[in-house]
This record gives structure tokens, sequence and C-alpha cells, in this order.
């Protein structure tokens, strides 16, 4: 079958109800039949459901979909995007490692290496998404024990060869950490090309309707049990609730994603051709630097699209208040169009120097572009520029 079949027909055995779907399991804790079994699950020669800090069935079938969607062996959900990250890192690093990551990474990912991780002594050192393998290949140390990248970058849709750090990798042994949030594995898989780890924020896409908080890491058994011992006795738990919600949402992730992904390129290509634009960053747009690579390892560019438009945060205030469909919050992923200004907001707490590095400007917008019909966000996008250009000639 293929991954959209699975993604739709795995769920957790039938229960003596007889259920179509899968039930709410929304229990704290879970009996013992005898004291020897009590005794075998908590030393661990016997599988079960002990307490929903640990396990609990619609957790781990949700966390069953996702590892067949990336083709990973294990997996561990979180109660947030953040939480997985982080467990991802923690669960594995010890003082005294090196962490090399790409520059270009959502705001809390940053403070969690330049900030928690420095704590312990866990140094990191920073590339460009353009680093060349040279570049990247110079900067393992002795000491590296994790290399972490997203890819696309939030926000600068930055790409990151990541058949060039599977080479990498199996040269120097590191461990390779994808955030694959934006494309979904329904658009990438890190794992094909010899990551070790594949993280989402559940939260996004994977949930896509803007309910819910959740994430999740997969990867190799090896590498999962000890972010599992880590996130078992730290408790950064997915509810039950939240788990049954992100596992029956993957049963539309394939025909959302398809939709988002046309529509992103459509809105992409209109406002690519608007004079007030001053730039457009897409991945399947031919204008992005990096085109052609994320021809090579993506089925489809993804729902996010930036633009720059000039005048700075004054345009911006402008434009966002001209919009009428899309809605203005720091999320993305949702079924609605998010539009947000990351230099504001999502990245606000980054030095002036960093977001320079970034590309963070004041005019810089991200779009996450929803499921309306495209007409009318064309159409919304097109008068809101208008609009704006007015409002700041007014100013002048």
């Amino acid at each position: 079958m293929k991954k959209q079949t699975k993604a739709i027909r795995t769920q957790t055995g039938q229960t003596q109800y007889r259920e179509h779907s899968t039930p709410l399991f929304l229990t704290s804790s879970f009996t013992f039949e005898s004291a020897e079994q009590g005794k075998e699950l908590f030393e661990e020669t016997l599988e079960g459901n002990i307490y929903s800090r640990f396990s609990n069935p619609n957790v781990t079938e949700f966390v069953d979909k996702v590892c067949m969607l990336e083709g990973a062996e294990e997996g561990i959900a979180t109660a947030t995007g953040m939480a997985a990250v982080f467990a991802s890192m923690a669960g594995l690093l010890k003082s005294g490692d090196h962490i090399v990551a790409c520059r270009a990474l959502f705001g809390s990912a940053h403070q969690i290496i330049t900030q928690i991780l420095a704590k312990w002594d866990i140094t990191h050192t920073y590339l460009d998404a353009t680093a060349t393998e040279a570049e990247w290949d110079a900067a393992i140390q002795p000491n590296t024990r994790m290399v972490y990248l997203e890819t696309p970058s939030n926000p600068g849709l930055e790409l990151v060869d990541l058949a060039m750090l599977g080479r990498l990798k199996a040269k120097h042994g590191f461990i390779l950490n994808v955030d694959n949030c934006f494309a979904t594995p329904l658009l990438q898989t890190p794992l094909d090309f010899g990551a070790d780890l594949s993280v989402h924020s559940a939260t996004k896409f994977m949930d896509g309707q803007g309910r819910v908080l959740g994430g999740i890491v997969v990867g190799s058994a090896e590498l999962i049990a000890p972010i599992r011992f880590f996130a078992r006795h730290t408790g950064p738990s997915l509810s039950p609730f939240n788990a049954w919600t992100l596992s029956k949402s993957l049963e539309t992730l394939d025909l959302r994603m398809e939709r988002h992904c046309k529509n992103a390129l459509a809105l992409a290509e209109s406002l690519e051709q608007h004079p007030d634009v001053a730039t457009v960053k897409y991945p399947f747009l031919p204008s992005h630097p990096q085109y052609e690579l994320a021809k090579r390892q993506m089925s489809a560019g993804g729902a996010i699209v930036t633009i720059e438009l000039e005048g700075g945060f004054e345009r911006v205030q402008a434009f966002m208040e001209a919009l009428e469909i899309p809605t203005l919050s720091s999320n993305l992923g949702d079924s609605r169009t998010i539009v947000t200004n990351p230099n504001t907001t999502t990245h606000a707490k980054l030095k002036p120097d960093e977001k320079k590095a970034l590309g963070i400007t004041p005019g810089l917008i991200r779009i996450s572009v929803g499921l309306e019909h495209i007409d009318d966000l064309i159409a919304d996008f097109a008068q809101a520029l208008t609009v704006s250009a007015e409002v700041m000639k007014e100013r002048v």
C-alpha cells in the first residue's frame, strides 16, 4: 500500500465495542492484571501501557503513522514542537559535545542552541544554508556529536543539501537531525538522504487546522531510546486528546498539502509579477536560488511563501491592515492563510546582526498559504498592495 493509504488505515486494534474510529483513551494510568504483570511492565520485559506520561494508545497510533510516513523505526511524541526539538538534542548530547547547525533556524531553536545548551558546555558552530560541502566538512570537529538544520528554513525558505550532509555523516559519524516541519513527510523524507532523526512541530501541517499543540521526533530505534528515556523522565508528554486529533488529521494530510502547494505556487507567481513586491521566495519558483536543489529533494514546494515590501514596518502595517482574508498570527500550517512579520514576532528576540544574517528585514512577511480559493487570495493580496501603497503616499 502507498503511505497515503496507510495514513488512513493505520489505527489501534478494535475493542470489544467494534468501533470504526479509534476511541479516545482519556486515562492517566492503566491497570495491571497481576502483580507479576506490573513487575514485567516496569522491567520492560513486557510491552504495554503503564502511565500516560510514558505511553498511551492514542499517542502510539500517532507515532506509528508518522514513523510509517517518514520510513523510521521508532518515535516519541511530545506536547509541542519545541519539546520535540529540545528532546532530540538533550536526550543525545552531553557536556563537552559540539553541534554544527545551519544559521537559518526558528528563533526558539536558536535560543536552545545558544543559551540553554551552552549552560551544559555544549558548543556550536553556525554555517549558512548555502555553505559548500567543503565548508560543512571543515566545521566538523572531533567532538561534533550532531548536525542540526531546518530545510526549508523558517522564515527565509533556505534549503540545505540533505544528500551532501548524508555523505558527511557517513564520513564522520555524527547524528544528522533534520527539522522537517515545513515540508512534512509527504514532500520530503530526510531519512532517505541519510538523516538519523526527523523532527516536527505537529501543531503545524500535521494538525493543519490550528487546533492542538504537538511535536514528534522519529528515527532509528537506537537513537530514539535515549530520547524516550529523557522524555519519559522529564515529562513533555503529548495528551491523548491531542494525539487522537493529530492522528485523525494525518488522514487528510495528503489532500491538504496538495492544495497548500498548488495555492502557494500560484500566489508566489502572482506576487512575483507585482511591482510593489521587492522579493518573493518560494522553493519551487525558478527564481529561488536553490530551485534545482528543491526539485531534487522535495516533491513540491510547500505552503510557505515569503515576500519583502519596500517601506519597512510601516508598509507592512498598512498592507496587513488592508488584507481581508488572511489571519494575522505567528502560527502557520493552518487551513486558513496566515501572515506575520517575523522581525517583530517569531524572530523578535534575535539580535540585529543575527536578523541581518538570516535576511530578516523590517519589510519581510511570511505567508502560510491556506486552502481558500486561490482567485480570492490573489485578488485580496493585490488590493492590499494597492491600498498600502496609497497609504504610504499619503504619509510622505
